[in-house]
């Protein structure tokens, strides 16, 4: 049985992704670092990496980070910084969500008042309230200040959604 080890191109693949993968700690906080890195020597090197000028000794030690990436386990980290970077996607998602929500329970409120309680899981009696008193207000300036109080109450119905999701 003979085992094939990869070939040097593909191992410089990986070396290059785990390069590129610490180069995108030197972007996060102090804390956020903290929090994902264990190895105080990764650590000291990202932060050095941030205070570092000139191009050429940037270069060098981005390649540091690199290579004391190859010995830790890397996983976590990129799982980390990954949930980091889908954070404000999520938050867009949500928002572009609510408000098509907002819109559409403006417009016809029994059928998609049933179908957000659905998907929610869950009975808002606030939102209900604001609905009723959307759907007899007669001047629009009340009407939009009612339009931006029901889209408050579905992006905390969608964001609590989401977190209940996330555990």
């Amino acid at each position: 049985m003979t085992e094939t080890k990869p070939s040097k191109s593909a191992l410089k693949r990986q070396f290059i992704e785990l390069q590129v993968l610490g180069e995108s700690l030197i972007d996060l906080t102090d804390t956020q670092l903290t929090a994902i890195v264990e190895d105080p020597q990764l650590i000291d090197a990202v932060r050095l990496a941030r205070s570092t000028n000139s191009h050429g000794a940037l270069r060098r030690q981005k390649q540091l980070i690199g290579k004391i990436m190859r010995g830790i386990d890397a996983e976590p980290i990129r799982a980390a910084v990954d949930a980091l970077n889908r954070g404000p996607h999520e938050d867009k998602r949500i928002f572009r969500e609510a408000e098509a929500w907002r819109d559409r329970l403006c417009s016809d409120t029994d059928d998609s008042i049933a179908e957000f309680r659905s998907i929610t899981g869950s009975v808002n009696a606030v939102l209900q309230q604001l609905l009723a008193n959307h759907a007899s207000a007669t001047p629009d300036t009340a009407k939009k200040a009612l339009s931006r109080r029901i889209f408050r109450e579905v992006h905390k119905e969608l964001r609590a959604k989401m977190q209940r999701q996330a555990r």
